[in-house]
């Protein structure tokens, strides 16, 4: 059953004056898109608005985006202040993002760096990775290990240096392991949720105003496979 972000179920992990982050579940829409259903963004702005009985329109700044079918986290500014600098943040890859993610086929090697070349197509919305630079083509770095062997499955943490559009799942696929669940890069059935098993695990920054050196860790999704991986 797929339990969608709703201003009394959010699942707030860090807050204070100028930023708010979450943790995000399958099927939440970071930012409003074609499809017009209501994006996280709106949520958090509700959720604001009722537990601080804030009159007016509530700012809130979109800082980065999650794909539909991925959970964890996702990190909002609440001041104008904060989302300057947090864009900065992220423009100059001042963050350390890390993920987990559950694959059927078990990777070349057990730790490795990957280096691909995406391009994106912008029709089927996906990218394809290339092992040498093609035209229109960007470079997507990662790190893996596999961190526990499952039945079935091995479990996998990845360390993000580049954020291109469906990266770890374009290079996971380029390498012949797709992510679970994940149809649009050649995994054989979908998950019952219509998500996939990518979690946005860990983000370390420093803190927009404050200067603080902050790690968030976001628990993953209350289900068996996951379960079975902490």
């Amino acid at each position: 059953m797929k339990i969608i972000s709703t201003k009394n179920n959010l699942q707030v992990l860090h807050e204070d004056n100028h930023i708010i982050v979450v943790n995000k579940r399958v099927g939440d829409i970071v930012q409003g898109d074609k499809t017009g259903d209501k994006p996280l963004s709106e949520v958090v702005k509700e959720f604001i608005k009722d537990k601080y009985n804030k009159p007016g329109e509530v700012f809130l700044g979109v800082v980065h985006r999650l794909d539909r079918p991925t959970t964890g986290i996702v990190m909002f500014a609440k001041t104008s202040k904060a989302l300057t600098r947090l864009n900065e943040l992220f423009k100059n890859r001042e963050t350390q993002k890390t993920y987990w993610a559950i694959v059927k086929n078990k990777p070349p090697k057990l730790a490795d760096s990957l280096i691909h070349f995406l391009k994106r197509n912008e029709k089927n919305n996906s990218s394809k990775a290339h092992i040498k630079e093609v035209p229109d083509s960007k470079m997507a770095h990662l790190d893996y290990r596999i961190f526990k062997e499952l039945n079935n499955y091995f479990a996998l943490e990845i360390d993000l240096h580049t954020g291109r559009h469906h990266q770890i799942r374009a290079q996971l696929a380029a390498i012949g392991s797709p992510i679970k669940g994940d149809l649009k890069y050649g995994f054989d059935r979908s998950n019952p949720d219509g998500g996939i098993h990518l979690h946005a695990r860990q983000l370390v920054f420093i803190h927009p105003v404050t200067k603080d050196s902050l790690k968030i860790v976001a628990p993953v999704p209350n289900e068996v496979i996951w379960n079975a991986v902490q």
